[in-house]
């Protein structure tokens, strides 16, 4: 048996519409129940059933609880971006861009466990965090839609895409490689990442050379850092489709835009939302520029004929 036939037949079995549609019902059936229990869990903490010397803030407060359905929702975004990189590439960046945004919101739901409502707002840690996160939440929905609306522009001619039928194929062939390779990376990352977390919050110092200060950079840290080679991967692949400068310039520019994104994970407070506003503001220009070159290419095209 063929490799690239190995693969279309593990493309179809992880990333195929049923399979999609499976996964969005179990991701919210289990987001329900975590939620439940996260609910319960803080409850037998807050009246006693369970004594614990220095409780966590996720089991402190029940807003907290949110934070735990968020991140199966966050697993499911994960699965989705695998699932369009076959089919657009900039739906993959935009996927990219919304799961950052959901792991803001998600820290919004643990920075209100431990705001302080107090004259000294922003001398504060958390509550000048959540300042942050409140403001950024905005920004980032904002940019994400003006990334779609850009995204969702067509100038080129169909006979554009027939001219090139040979390189597209190839290029949709290998991004389902990609994905159905990046499927199986992930999901041993996230086993790796999630009980080596699980084994330092029972037995700190016990896991060495991964740092789980911050709990929200847990999975999505390395998470990141995979991206960029996939990225770098599909530029390189790309050629194979169009050497056009423009589009060049374009998938160049979204790489960029996911090493800032990886980068804010290595710093805090204002710096890491002004990374993460940054990436995506970054990303959003390159689309712009790049459909500017389409524009003007359509209508050099159209006086051609």
């Amino acid at each position: 048996m063929a490799v690239s036939t190995i693969f279309e037949k593990l493309y179809q079995k992880l990333l195929s519409v049923q399979t999609k549609k499976k996964g969005e019902r179990f991701i919210l059936i289990i987001a329900i129940v975590s939620f439940l229990a996260h609910l319960l869990l803080i409850f037998l903490v807050d009246f006693g059933f369970i004594q614990l010397d220095d409780p966590s803030d996720l089991l402190t407060n029940p807003i907290a609880a949110i934070y735990t359905p968020f991140s199966f929702i966050l697993v499911y975004e994960v699965y989705l971006l695998l699932y369009y990189l076959p089919k657009s590439i900039t739906t993959y960046i935009a996927k990219q861009y919304e799961i950052i945004s959901l792991i803001i919101i998600r820290r919004l739901f643990k920075d209100l466990s431990n705001l302080s409502l107090s004259y000294d707002w922003f001398e504060i840690k958390y509550d000048l965090q959540f300042t942050y996160d409140l403001l950024a939440s905005v920004v980032l929905f904002f940019l994400i839609f003006q990334f779609y609306r850009q995204s969702s522009k067509r100038y080129r001619s169909a006979l554009q895409d027939e001219l090139n039928a040979d390189g597209i194929t190839r290029f949709i062939k290998i991004k389902k490689v990609i994905a159905a390779s990046l499927v199986l990376v992930l999901m041993a990352l996230a086993v790796y990442t999630f009980s080596s977390w699980s084994v330092s919050e029972i037995r700190p110092g016990l896991v060495k050379g991964t740092s789980f200060e911050n709990i929200n950079n847990v999975f999505f840290e390395q998470f990141f850092t995979v991206l960029i080679i996939a990225d770098v991967v599909l530029l390189l692949f790309s050629f194979f489709y169009t050497d056009e400068f423009h589009k060049v310039m374009r998938n160049s520019g979204f790489i960029i835009s996911t090493i800032l994104l990886r980068l804010s994970f290595s710093v805090e407070g204002l710096l890491n939302t002004l990374l993460i506003i940054t990436a995506l503001l970054f990303g959003l220009l390159m689309l712009i520029i790049h459909n500017q070159f389409e524009k003007q290419l359509a209508q050099e095209e159209a006086k051609e004929r």
